[in-house]
């Protein structure tokens, strides 16, 4: 897993030739803070607001995207976006299959927006939006029932949505 100590940060005049310094680390975390409130914030405003050169800025954020540490996207308010059928699903991986091979699965089908290997009475816990109820029960009869590397799954549908900010809000590691 990359981090932000692990990003390269010559060619932009802030990295000490002996190692990082946390002061480093610190404008990494600023300049991505600003870009989660604004992703299409300009590099000059961001450079004003932390008082650093607009090359400093544009510098970090290219090599944070070629580390692999910061990818830049629209994301939609899931508040204002109802979809007919949103539904997590709880599931119980058989003995012959490893939450990773099913995770790695099911993470390949557009309706899966999440999935997440967690501890209790089930291995995965995956959220599904669909379009509709039909096309939510074709997801269900084709990646859920009769799959050899599902033992059970539960399935808990939406009534309301009252907070959704996992994306939105997010702080840097």
């Amino acid at each position: 897993m990359t981090n932000l100590s692990s990003v390269p940060l010559e060619e932009d005049g802030n990295s000490a030739s002996s190692g990082r310094s946390s002061t480093a680390d610190e404008l990494n975390s600023q300049i991505i803070s600003k870009l989660q409130n604004d992703g299409r914030m300009p590099y000059k405003d961001i450079a004003a607001e932390l008082s650093v050169s607009e090359g400093t800025v544009r510098n970090r954020v290219n090599r944070m995207k070629e580390a692999g540490v910061l990818k830049i996207v629209a994301l939609a308010d899931p508040m204002e976006i109802r979809y007919q059928s949103d539904a997590m699903i709880g599931i119980k991986i058989s003995n012959q299959s490893t939450p990773a091979e099913v995770a790695e699965r099911l993470s390949a089908c557009n309706e899966v927006i999440y999935v997440v290997w967690v501890s209790g009475r089930f291995d995965l816990l995956i959220e599904v939006v669909c379009e509709s109820g039909e096309l939510f029960q074709q997801f269900l009869q084709e990646h859920c029932y009769a799959q050899k590397d599902i033992n059970a799954f539960e399935v808990m549908t939406a009534i309301d949505m009252f907070k959704n900010q996992f994306f939105l809000k997010r702080q840097p590691l």
